[in-house]
């Protein structure tokens, strides 16, 4: 299909103006003032609205085999949930077991998402385990383009490494031009207070933030930064939740590691008080690192303008109601997560710029480019630009709506965000020049989605 878009605002790589966007197959073709196009094209009008680059999560989980459970989603309905909210592309954590080879673990994520995505995707490598097979079939996947690692420092005994792997992997991952992704907390650590607070009869989720303080995140993350240092490695801090921790992944950059931070969603807006709530209706909440003191708010959002926060991700996990009550006797049997793929950008629109905590240049940086640019997707992704792939977001900043479980596409019965505000949404959608959301309707394809080599 031919597209041409008129009258719109672009905001792309950090620039804001006015142009026509012409689309022919799944490519940008002309970016410019009066375009013309064929009489058989579509035209769509987008006055008094913005035009961005298709928004990237460059950290979600679709399939997660966790604490005995899977999370709820599939790739269509997790898909369709992303495009809904604009997110035309998203970043996979490849997850298995430690006691599963990371070429079994590849076979299972790919056969799952393989035929049944809306939308583009890709997957960071979890490096859950390091025996004799795992450089080679990591050297392979990466010449497959997949360009980035996952390594746990946390949870030990099911997916966590131990320092000799996370130096592996680092050593590896210079090598090789890879991007290493960490989960930023001290196992050892977490493992002693959540012993200790059982054994206190300490059981219901509100435990679980005490169990795993600001402390041992921010240890985690200075742990990470010189592992990368000693490597030469570049690293990425995944869902860093709190000022303390922040401080530690500004000091390694100050000193010249290469080291890019995210936050999620959850921890821009959500706090303690909510896990902190009486049984189920504070396992909702529970998700690692932890929802942490509001205090920390303010932290992570002057960071986030500022671009010392690179990206915002959600670390979507979707785990229903039922599941959640798997820890109703011990906190620590909780799966973790709290899902979010289909409202991060609204969220973020909505409480960073509508609400002036952030620049509508940095919120198109955040959702989209950055990610791009630092997992190998740059500017075929990420940016409005001609010979970019066709992934738009025609949003109107003048809706007005809430938040609820109930009109969610994600595949869980509670919404961790009910009843929040929205002052904007995406009113088109169009992934590779096809149109996949209209007025608040999927109307894509499932299975144009494509797994993305970096």
């Amino acid at each position: 299909m031919t597209l041409l878009i008129q009258n719109g605002e672009i905001v792309s790589d950090g620039q804001r103006y006015r142009a026509d966007i012409l689309v022919e197959g799944e490519t940008i073709t002309q970016i410019g003032e009066q375009l013309s196009a064929p009489a058989d094209a579509r035209v769509i009008d987008a006055s008094s609205k913005y035009i961005f680059p298709g928004f990237i999560d460059p950290h979600v989980h679709i399939h997660l085999p966790f604490m005995g459970t899977f999370a709820k989603d599939t790739h269509t309905t997790g898909s369709i949930a992303a495009l809904m909210g604009g997110t035309t592309t998203y970043i996979e954590m490849l997850a298995p077991a430690g006691s599963e080879r990371l070429s079994a673990g590849w076979k299972t994520w790919t056969d799952l998402a393989e035929g049944k995505s809306a939308c583009d995707y890709s997957f960071h490598i979890g490096v859950t385990r390091w025996d004799k097979t795992t450089e080679a079939t990591l050297r392979k996947l990466v010449a497959q383009g997949m360009k980035s690692f996952k390594v746990f420092l946390a949870y030990k005994g099911a997916f966590g490494i131990d320092d000799n792997a996370l130096y592996q992997v680092c050593k590896l991952a210079a090598e090789l031009g890879v991007i290493v992704t960490a989960h930023c907390e001290n196992a050892d650590l977490v493992s002693q207070l959540q012993q200790k607070l059982l054994a206190e009869g300490k059981t219901g989720p509100e435990w679980h933030e005490p169990s795993r303080p600001e402390g041992v995140e921010a240890e985690g993350t200075a742990h990470f930064a010189t592992f990368i240092e000693m490597t030469g490695a570049r690293g990425y801090v995944v869902h860093l939740s709190n000022a303390r921790s922040l401080e530690a992944a500004l000091e390694a950059k100050e000193r010249g590691v290469d080291l890019a931070v995210e936050v999620v969603i959850p921890h821009l807006l959500l706090d303690k008080t909510y896990a902190e709530r009486g049984g189920v209706e504070g396992a909702k909440y529970v998700m690692s690192p932890p929802l942490r003191d509001q205090s920390n708010h303010r932290a992570l959002w002057e960071a986030l303008e500022r671009g010392q926060i690179d990206t915002v991700a959600t670390d979507h996990c979707p785990f229903d109601v039922a599941q959640k009550h798997m820890g109703d006797a011990d906190f620590t049997k909780i799966p973790n997560g709290i899902p979010a793929i289909e409202d991060r950008a609204n969220l973020l629109y909505t409480y960073g710029v509508s609400r002036s905590r952030l620049s509508l240049e940095r919120f198109v940086d955040a959702v989209s480019t950055r990610a791009a640019q630092l997992f190998g997707l740059y500017p075929r992704k990420g940016t409005v630009s001609v010979g970019s792939d066709a992934d738009l977001v025609i949003y109107d900043p003048h809706y007005r709506g809430t938040i609820s479980a109930a009109t969610s596409h994600m595949n869980n019965d509670y919404s961790g965000f009910e009843g929040f505000e929205l002052d904007g949404r995406p009113e088109i959608v169009t992934v590779r020049g096809e149109v996949a959301v209209e007025n608040g309707e999927f109307v894509g394809t499932v299975g144009r989605g494509e797994l993305l080599r970096r």
